[in-house]
């Protein structure tokens, strides 16, 4: 058994973008990297699931790595567009990246064909295969759903699919199929973007149910 996590941690060119918080609580972005950092290298989990990385932010998480993790990185073919002025970021690039505490190796790295900025990363470890994904907010989704079973399916290995799904643990399930479960985070886990009450919406893990 391994412990996860997945945390979409907010590229600034897209906070910026679509007006989000961040920038009003975080005007200066080399301190909420080096605060994320911080955050990540405090949590036990064997592997972490990120999205939306910006390239000042996983060099930074590269240079605080301890000796016992490493990084795996899916670097998407397109590059956030600011459309207002000037972000406060060398490497605008963005990136899917798994932290991995113990051996692993990576297994398929690929931005979806329908969207460069969005795609999926797995790795093998501690005997299973961990996909992290990060999934278009349209329709789009179908097909790269569709992508992940396939992948995912003929693994002989257990399978841990983590993201952010951009859509509901129902429209997960039913495009999965019955060889997933999903596993519900617990009631006290923090929203990446917290609604109007603060709380976090519909958030699941699937998992692929070992064949009998």
């Amino acid at each position: 058994m391994i412990s996860v996590a997945t945390w979409n941690i907010l590229h600034r060119v897209h906070a910026e973008n679509w007006g989000e918080d961040t920038p009003r609580h975080w005007p200066d972005e080399a301190k909420r990297i080096a605060a994320i950092t911080a955050r990540l290298m405090a949590r036990a989990e064997q592997v972490i699931a990120l999205q939306e990385v910006s390239g000042d932010q996983l060099a930074d998480l590269i240079r605080a790595l301890p000796a016992d993790r490493t990084v795996h990185a899916l670097r998407y073919p397109r590059v956030p567009s600011p459309r207002h002025g000037t972000p406060p970021l060398e490497d605008l690039s963005e990136h899917l990246v798994l932290v991995v505490k113990g051996p692993a190796r990576q297994v398929a790295a690929e931005a979806f064909d329908d969207d460069p900025g969005k795609g999926l990363l797995a790795i093998h470890t501690g005997g299973a295969i961990v996909v992290a994904t990060h999934l278009s907010s349209d329709q789009r989704r179908v097909g790269q759903l569709a992508r992940l079973a396939e992948l995912t399916a003929a693994s002989a290995n257990p399978v841990v699919l983590l993201g952010d799904f951009n859509c509901d643990s129902a429209t997960v399930s039913a495009a999965l199929g019955p060889g997933y479960a999903l596993a519900n985070l617990p009631s006290d886990a923090l929203p990446t973007r917290p609604d109007g009450a603060g709380h976090p919406g519909p958030d699941h893990r699937p998992h692929r149910r070992p064949r009998r």
